[in-house]
């Protein structure tokens, strides 16, 4: 009787061990009916297996586009190379940079840049002109040559650059609105003339490139800038300033006279 009674003290007793325990009576094992924890070995190993498998079709679906994009690459060599071929070609066009034929002669104010002249008139510059003065506007296609030259000689009294838009440069008005840097020359030649230069960033032109900086001394027909594909430039000239050109006319930066300032 009392080794009975002993025995189901030590049950009890291994009863209360941790669940993970495996406990053993006199006579049989005995196991708990539910254990903490149960199974989460199980469910990690096949989120692993998921993961893994998820990972193999993934790769598997990526060859086979990069197979058939491939294929498709394969066949297009030629035209890609043909069309590579022409965009180097363009750009060499683009990018050129011919000698200007400077024009000698006195108080003459040349084209600073390539393109067409599409307006002349009287309007406001007040940073730099101070005031009412003549405006010819000519617009740079794709086309020009997109190197700007100094109109006269002078002095870089005024450099300052605007952040904007990029509205489409064919617009003679969009210097208000567009990213444009303003040149002011303090002419040595009629000494003490104010000419102004704003070169205008465009729908596709979005970099201006300014190769001079304030109180630099420049030459008539020197480079002074560039501006990537098409754009417009600006010349502000005092309003007895007498015009050469005519709407229309397409000039040529640094050699094309576009008045004489007295």
């Amino acid at each position: 009787m009392f080794l009975f009674w002993f025995e189901c003290r030590l049950l009890a007793a291994k009863a209360k061990l941790h669940p993970k325990w495996r406990i053993a009576s006199v006579a049989e094992k005995f196991y708990f009916a539910v254990v903490k924890h149960s199974g989460k070995a199980s469910v990690a190993a096949l989120k692993l297996i998921g993961l893994s498998g998820a990972a193999v079709l993934a790769l598997i679906g990526v060859a086979f586009v990069a197979k058939f994009v491939g294929s498709i690459v394969m066949a297009m060599t030629g035209a890609l190379f043909g069309l590579w071929v022409l965009f180097v070609l363009f750009t060499f066009y683009f990018f050129r940079d011919p000698n200007p034929a400077v024009p000698a002669g006195r108080n003459l104010a040349l084209a600073p840049g390539h393109g067409k002249v599409d307006t002349i008139d009287f309007t406001d510059e007040p940073e730099f002109m101070g005031g009412e003065c003549r405006r010819i506007s000519i617009f740079l296609s794709v086309f020009d040559v997109h190197v700007q030259n100094a109109p006269l000689t002078g002095r870089i009294a005024f450099f300052k650059h605007s952040p904007g838009q990029y509205l489409n440069a064919m617009r003679a008005d969009c210097g208000k609105f567009n990213e444009n840097v303003l040149i002011g020359i303090e002419a040595a030649e009629p000494a003490g003339a104010k000419i102004g230069v704003r070169l205008i960033a465009g729908l596709i032109a979005r970099r201006i490139v300014p190769w001079i900086a304030q109180n630099d001394v420049i030459q008539r027909g020197e480079r002074i800038s560039l501006i990537q594909f098409g754009s417009r430039a600006d010349i502000y000239l005092p309003k007895d300033a007498k015009i050469k050109v005519q709407l229309g006319d397409h000039v040529v930066g640094g050699e094309t006279i576009l008045a004489e300032v007295a």
